[in-house]
């Protein structure tokens, strides 16, 4: 119990381990480049079919702005009309009771 702790190392020299640690990274990167270049053309037919998607939605919102802009001119012509037809259905209401005060006084 009473010997020391002893540390068993490799004796490998340093330049070993640089190039070790080298090699990896380098193959880290080589790996990288090799996804993103073959993911490369992916993302640009992804980019391609995004921006058709968008210019198609567009041109929807466009289309539905221009319907509820006819819509509510349509409502608008249509309120006036009713507003116009009230007053001469009120009108004309008021022709009838005039015109039958004038034959009761008349019957009598």
């Amino acid at each position: 119990m009473t010997a020391k702790q002893v540390a068993i190392r490799s004796k490998r020299p340093w330049y070993f381990q640089w190039v070790v640690t080298g090699l990896l990274v380098l193959s880290g990167y080589a790996v990288a480049y090799w996804q993103f270049a073959s993911g490369g053309e992916n993302l640009h037919e992804n980019l391609r079919q995004t921006s058709l998607e968008n210019q198609a939605l567009n041109t929807k919102i466009i289309r539905v702005e221009r319907q509820l802009q006819i819509e509510q001119a349509a409502q608008e012509n249509l309120s006036k009309e009713l507003n116009r037809v009230q007053d001469e259905n009120m009108h004309l209401k008021e022709d009838l009771v005039f015109y039958k005060k004038m034959t009761n006084g008349r019957n009598r």
